[in-house]
């Protein structure tokens, strides 16, 4: 008697993880971390992937689960990597599916994903930016404080009061490394008000100063800031988009739609001239395990969403301080 062989299986799952405190940027506030996870079982092996679904992009927990779900027959019939990247659009579903595959993989084989990808050598630690919610330049300046010893501040920004707001953070923190992230609110007005004043505040990059549909003001314009793409840049596809704008590229895995193309953009935006800055949505340590994989030599990692969370995930990844650690196989990889 012949046994048949077991097809793999895809399981999707909403989990919320309460924030500490109210996580606040430009477009709203939030109290709790809602991502996706989906599961690819092979026998009694299961690799994971998590992804957090992002209104701004037109995207819901709710429609995010029905997309990882109606690919249940194809990963039942085989489906690899690269069949996914033509099956399912960038986004946050491709991603939870793609990590999910790269974990699997390394899980069912004994090799972890850094050999998987081709990379060089396995991920070191590094030293990830602390986000300090834009709120009164009170408020900012007292959670400032509240993150002393953490060598680099990423400042969320949402337009008038902003200069008040940095001067606030710089005399909170004289000496900590400091970038600006705007999240689309600003206007020319601002840019041209702000930049040379955030250069003499020693600040290292401005985020996505304007709407990605409004980016092109950035032609021609000299920033003494570097400036950095994160809304405008998705994937490979936007990269020539944002050439003559932007310095630099913030990657992240939930815009890529996984490390699959996560990966390649790296590697073409390098190629490009553009510095690297790797982000994330706000999740747990399973949504940040995959992105550490890109994080070697890039100028900025932003990695830091476990840190706002009240609790996160068990195994989680281990945060030493602003140092994040890779992640252990029993998490991911």
């Amino acid at each position: 008697m012949t046994i048949p062989e077991a097809k793999r299986t895809l399981a999707v799952r909403h989990e919320s993880f309460p924030i500490r405190g109210v996580f606040r940027i430009s477009r709203g506030a939030r109290t709790v971390a809602n991502t996706v996870v989906a599961e690819i079982a092979d026998g009694s092996v299961t690799g994971r992937g998590e992804c957090v679904p992002y209104p701004r992009y037109g995207e819901s927990v709710e429609q995010v689960m029905a997309d990882i779900a109606a690919m249940a027959d194809a990963v039942a019939a085989g489906l690899d990597r690269e069949a996914l990247r033509r099956a399912i659009p960038p986004g946050a579903a491709r991603n939870a599916v793609d990590c999910a595959l790269w974990d699997l993989e390394a899980k069912l084989t004994g090799v972890p994903v850094w050999q998987l990808a081709g990379l060089d050598a396995p991920p070191e630690p590094v030293v990830t930016a602390y986000t300090i919610s834009v709120d009164t330049p009170e408020a900012m300046a007292e959670a400032t404080r509240a993150a002393a010893g953490k060598p680099l501040l990423k400042v969320k920004l949402s337009g008038e009061g902003d200069l008040e707001r940095m001067h606030a953070v710089r005399a909170a923190a004289p000496s900590t490394r400091l970038i600006a992230d705007a999240n689309e609110a600003w206007t020319r007005a601002h840019l041209e008000a702000f930049a040379p004043a955030f250069a003499d505040l020693g600040v290292e990059m401005i985020e996505q100063p304007f709407h990605e549909k409004d980016d092109d003001g950035l032609l021609g314009f000299r920033s003494p800031v570097p400036i950095g793409a994160d809304e405008s840049c998705h994937d490979r596809a936007g990269l020539e988009r944002v050439r003559g704008k932007y310095q630099v590229i913030n990657i992240k895995l939930d815009k890529t739609g996984g490390l699959t193309e996560a990966l390649d953009l790296r590697r073409e935006a390098l190629a490009a001239g553009f510095e690297l800055m790797i982000g994330c949505m706000v999740g747990s340590s399973l949504a940040m395990a995959p992105a550490m994989f890109l994080a070697q030599g890039a100028r900025f990692v932003d990695l830091d969403a476990p840190l706002l969370l009240a609790q996160d995930r068990t195994p989680a990844l281990r945060y030493e301080g602003a140092t994040l650690y890779p992640p252990e196989p029993d998490l991911w990889g």
